[in-house]
């Protein structure tokens, strides 16, 4: 077995990838430290405001005079802007400079939230939440696919670092609703647009291009390239299905957890503290993971993640042990999204991938709370964690297979 397998082998490298895929080499570097802060704080902004439009639905509700279900459409049209908003940028992503495409995107969330606090009618929130969205995505797809090719060595770390400071924006933008009150939701959104314009200041410590290797480079591992072209739609077609779950159980218990610990006896202010926890621990997980990510390859991570997320949600079964089996879900659930990028962006050809598991995650984090209220109906609230638990279950068994199917030939 060649020196340049066994490296591929620790690293965790799937069949088929080229050792310099796609990581910069020492000295090219995508980010300057000034950029990795203001891509950071650019995390903290798009989780900010992704969480604010659940707490200001009754202040939506009284100003336009809509049914919940109408002020509800704001976070809809956040959604599917995000969505439209990866697969559009992604599309310019290669064809035009990194800083053209992040920086369009933080104008446009700065746009969008500008206009959604000053909405003098439903129509007006509605396009100006949807522009939001558009940015939203379009910073969400783009800082994490260089942050996942960017950083040589580190770029299993970065990404978790980097969406450990979407949580943080997710806990503080709720909070900012409560502390000026839901009437005062403009103020908010304003203050959201006065922080992401100075961003824009630091687009130059982003290089125009990062490097990237051949679709058709020769593969020093020694697969065969007819072997790795064949497999490539399946194995992306089950990083999409580890998405989609993942981040169903994620809204799913975001969504759900109070309801069910009120269902088994906790009170009402214990349930909500115990899902603030739950999300707390989300973005504790991602920052802890950093370190752990510099010894350990991403797939052993994701696979201990599922693992460890499926126990814990069998113990959320039991009555006593839920509020702190929910907690450790959020733990284990925080690694998956922003490890599973880098593992996913060295397989060949499959750059453009990362955008539709980014799309796919949105999707399936709308999707889920429909689908999952319809089984709820079927099996009462009781069963929660056992559904989610088949779903982790799934998750678990996905990232197994990516694990064989990606491992080098010499090993099967």
């Amino acid at each position: 077995m060649s020196d340049d397998t066994l490296r591929q082998r620790r690293a965790g490298t799937p069949p088929g990838i080229s050792a310099e895929t796609p990581a910069e080499a020492p000295g090219t570097r995508i980010f300057t430290g000034p950029a990795v802060v203001a891509s950071c704080v650019g995390f903290v902004l798009i989780g900010a405001l992704q969480a604010p439009y659940g707490p200001a639905i009754p202040a939506l509700r009284e100003k336009f005079g809509l049914s919940p279900s109408g002020a509800g459409l704001a976070l809809s049209a956040h959604f599917v802007g995000g969505v439209v908003g990866v697969l559009l940028f992604d599309q310019l992503y290669g064809r035009v400079g990194n800083r053209s495409v992040i920086g369009a995107s933080y104008l446009l969330m700065a746009v969008g939230t500008a206009g959604f606090a000053l909405a003098p009618s439903r129509p007006v929130a509605l396009l100006a939440a949807l522009l939001a969205g558009f940015g939203f995505g379009g910073i969400d797809y783009g800082l994490n696919q260089l942050f996942a090719v960017g950083f040589g060595e580190r770029s299993t770390t970065m990404p978790n670092i980097l969406n450990a400071h979407f949580g943080v924006g997710a806990i503080l933008g709720p909070a900012l609703i409560a502390a000026v009150g839901a009437a005062h939701y403009g103020a908010v959104f304003l203050g959201f647009e006065l922080v992401t314009l100075p961003l824009m200041l630091c687009l130059g410590g982003i290089r125009r291009t990062a490097a990237r290797a051949a679709d058709g480079e020769a593969d020093p591992s020694g697969t065969r390239p007819q072997a790795r072209g064949r497999s490539l739609g399946t194995v992306l077609a089950v990083f999409v299905t580890l998405y989609v779950l993942h981040v169903a159980i994620e809204a799913g218990v975001g969504g759900w957890e109070p309801t069910h610990l009120e269902t088994v006896g906790c009170s009402a202010g214990a349930a909500a503290t115990a899902t603030s926890v739950y999300w707390l621990m989300m973005t504790v997980g991602r920052f802890l993971v950093a370190p752990v990510a510099l010894r350990f390859s991403a797939q052993s991570i994701i696979a201990v993640s599922c693992a460890g997320m499926t126990g814990c949600l069998l113990l959320a079964g039991v009555p006593g042990l839920a509020p702190y089996a929910y907690a450790g879900v959020g733990l284990f659930i925080a690694p998956i999204f922003p490890t599973g990028l880098p593992w996913l962006s060295r397989a060949p050809r499959a750059r453009r991938a990362g955008a539709l598991v980014i799309a796919a995650s949105m999707v399936g984090g709308v999707a889920a709370g429909p689908v999952l209220g319809r089984a709820i109906e079927l099996s009462g609230v009781r069963a929660v964690p056992l559904l989610l638990c088949a779903l982790s279950a799934a998750c678990l068994a996905a990232t197994v297979w990516l694990i064989r199917a990606t491992r080098p030939a010499e090993d099967h």
